[in-house]
């Protein structure tokens, strides 16, 4: 199986397979400009290139049987996220928790976080710092809370939380201070103004990001995914690659480790994704790969035609190295102090020479395991070299696509609506007038207490209740004062003080208004009529006058009363004075 990232459009060309050879085949795919230019129709160059490629597979033993082995053996896919001209990807509509336990695999899915954070930003225009941008941490935290609750989240709900996040500290400020809610709201009102865009919305159709399903198809065949990206600005080729890494290197230790290859990662040309001076959001995920991902059994091939550009820490982690004909002694100067930085006893000028004779289409061969590099020549291609694809081209060699046909546009936010089950209502229940009405705030303390979902908007009836104690015993001298306070959850026809769980809140754990999209559980509670409220707050005083109690130390002799709170051998120190 092999992920194909390919920025410039040429490696759409693994699709032009034709076994039969037949000019038929290539007559939609030859150059109608060099066909004018030789002053030849369409069909005679497509029947001119029909026998160049039979003659030129037949020199390396290869026919139409080899050809429709391969397509027979292996699902090729042009996705094409941000565009319908191929198949979809729904590059950002999911914040699905991943498969994995978060405490054993923290540091993975933060670095997923990170990089759907890092990209989701820059396509507003902020260049977010992962460890000083108050955006980029707002974000990381909000996802980051929900999946380690298991809990799964939209663009929307993202939003939402932006605005009111569902935790009350970032580090050790209040969130009101560390961001305060004006700040929040641009923020959410910027990254608004990306998802309503109408061109933003085709980044949501098609079938989710999903590592097996762009490795395999359904059917178990190894998949030649290739990810189109030449149709897109530098920011968002940025944003798409970082989120498909990220989602391999989760997906990838998820896997048993491996010494034999069970996947291949190809990019056509890494030239401004791993620079070696700045740090673009690709760049962190690629050299993850490249230091870890052999130990699953992924591998990495990466290919430039600007070797200067590249990070030293990408080339030293490279195993195997195909150099071709270089355009510039610079350009050879860099690869062979890589090559010398990655393996020391390399001869440099030996190397020098066999790369400065390279002829076309020939390669040197640079292995760490073995002790000369060698010269190879690459084979006739088995697909069709027809150069870059338009998104017209690319529309009818993926019509068709089972996976195409199979990934209707997902509703658009304004489209949704909330699917309301037989016991449940988009209106409010009636409540008893004169009761005051809130909603649980997500970010409240306690919320998990009460097996509440900080990313729900489905709505069940319970009481808070406050109750001002006065514990008065003239005898001991005690005029004690407290507040108690609980959350009856879930309400019966009765309410029982023994269901009830002590809980600390206070204003800010409670909302006037509910989140989009409520829903409201049916309750079999009459919580329409006064005297519900009223026998419950009976309910609570009776048991509060039979249950709380507080403790205080007495001295019968001296008859001394220890203070609230007062500890044994505090009062005991003033029982010896008194004595």
């Amino acid at each position: 199986p092999t992920l194909v990232l390919d920025p410039k459009g040429d490696m759409t060309n693994l699709l032009l397979n034709f076994p039969d050879l037949a000019p038929a085949d290539f007559a939609p795919w030859v150059d109608p400009g060099e066909a004018k230019r030789e002053g030849k129709s369409i069909d005679e160059l497509a029947a001119e290139t029909a026998d160049l490629w039979r003659n030129g597979l037949a020199s390396w033993d290869l026919d139409g049987g080899d050809l429709a082995a391969l397509r027979d053996g292996a699902g090729f896919t042009v996705f094409t996220p941000g565009s319908g001209s191929g198949v979809p990807l729904n590059i950002v509509g999911s914040l699905a928790a991943p498969d994995l336990d978060f405490e054993d695999e923290a540091e993975t899915l933060r670095d997923e976080i990170e990089g759907f954070a890092t990209g989701i930003l820059g396509l507003v225009g902020l260049d977010a710092d992962p460890l000083s941008s108050r955006e980029h941490i707002l974000i990381s935290n909000l996802i980051e809370r929900a999946w380690a609750a298991g809990e799964d989240l939209d663009l929307e709900a993202l939003l939402s939380q932006i605005h009111r996040p569902p935790l009350r500290k970032l580090g050790v400020f209040d969130i009101d201070t560390f961001f305060p809610e004006k700040d929040r709201m641009e923020l959410a009102m910027r990254l608004n103004t990306l998802i309503a865009s109408p061109s933003f919305s085709s980044w949501r159709d098609g079938p989710d990001l999903d590592m097996e399903s762009l490795l395999w198809t359904s059917d178990g065949k190894p998949r030649a995914s290739i990810v189109y990206l030449a149709h897109l600005s530098d920011d968002e080729r940025q944003f798409v690659v970082t989120l498909v890494l990220s989602k391999l290197i989760t997906w990838m230790r998820s896997q048993a480790g491996s010494g034999d290859l069970r996947a291949l990662v190809y990019m056509d040309e890494v030239f401004g994704f791993v620079p070696p001076t700045a740090a673009p959001p690709a760049k962190k995920p690629i050299l993850t790969i490249l230091k870890q991902a052999r130990a699953f059994g992924v591998g990495m091939l990466l290919s430039t035609q600007n070797p200067v550009d590249l990070d030293y820490k990408a080339m030293s982690n490279a195993g195997t190295w195909c150099i071709g004909r270089l355009q510039t002694e610079r350009d050879k100067s860099r690869i062979l102090e890589a090559l010398q930085s990655a393996r020391g006893d390399t001869d440099v000028k030996s190397l020098d020479r066999l790369i400065s004779g390279l002829g076309k289409r020939q390669f040197v061969l640079h292995n760490t395991r073995d002790k000369e590099p060698t010269v190879f020549t690459t084979r006739w291609a088995m697909s069709y070299l027809r150069g870059p694809l338009t998104r017209e081209q690319i529309e009818s060699l993926t019509e068709g696509d089972p996976l195409r046909d199979a990934a209707p546009a997902r509703p658009r936010p304004s489209e949704r609506r909330t699917e309301i089950a037989d016991d449940e209502s988009t209106v409010a229940p009636e409540i008893a007038a004169g009761i005051p009405v809130y909603h649980l705030d997500p970010g409240a303390p306690w919320a998990e207490r009460v097996e509440a979902s900080r990313t729900g908007s489905r709505y069940e009836a319970a009481i808070a209740a406050r109750v001002d104690l006065i514990f008065d015993d003239t005898t001991a001298d005690v005029d004690h004062r407290e507040t108690w306070e609980a959350v009856v959850f879930p309400l019966e026809e009765r309410v029982d003080a023994d269901d009830a769980l002590m809980v600390d809140f206070d204003e800010r754990d409670f909302r006037d208004e509910a989140a989009a999209g409520a829903a409201y559980v049916l309750t079999d509670a009459p919580i329409h009529t006064k005297t519900y409220f009223s026998k419950a707050g009976s309910a609570l005083k009776e048991w509060l006058y039979r249950n709380r109690e507080i403790e205080v130390f007495r001295n019968k002799t001296l008859k001394l009363y220890g203070r609230v709170g007062e500890t044994r051998d505090d009062f005991e120190d003033r029982c010896d004075a008194a004595a």
